[in-house]
């Protein structure tokens, strides 16, 4: 195939389950003849087909595989630092949220208490000493506002 992606010529073609193929012979030595590079691959099938005399060529398929396995190392070892990193966040996390319960105990009293004076009767509301202290304390403040 041309590196423009346009075919030169079609020299044949091969069926890999059968291990058939058809070739046009004069055309493929012709091409060979004029300096044409065959790949390992198709060397390989025009030799058992009897189109070119020689040996088989070795190929090298493992060092696929291998490239794979290495990648899949790295992935791996990749996905092992964020598990660690993830646990040690797990372990902060989890620190601070026994800090902010410690501290969130008190603030959770306070709003059981809103809530208690929500769930009370609507019509009239009950103030407790807490509340009444807290708009005395509101008061000054609007005061010097003014």
């Amino acid at each position: 195939m041309a590196p423009s992606g346009k075919h030169v010529e079609i020299l044949g073609s091969y069926d890999p389950h059968f291990k058939k193929g058809v070739f046009k012979k004069e055309r493929i030595e012709h091409w060979v003849k004029n300096g044409a590079q065959i790949s390992d691959s198709v060397y390989n099938v025009l030799v058992s087909q009897g189109i070119i005399k020689g040996k088989k060529r070795f190929i090298k398929i493992t060092a696929k595989k291998e490239k794979g396995k290495k990648e899949g190392k790295e992935k791996q070892a990749v996905s092992n630092k964020q598990k660690e990193t993830s646990e040690e966040v797990g372990k902060e996390d989890k620190v601070k949220e026994t800090k902010a319960e410690e501290k969130g105990e008190a603030k959770e009293e306070k709003q059981e208490k809103v809530k208690s004076l929500a769930t009370s009767d609507l019509t009239k509301p009950e103030k407790t000493e807490e509340v009444k202290k807290e708009e005395k304390k509101e008061k000054p403040e609007k005061k010097e506002e003014k």
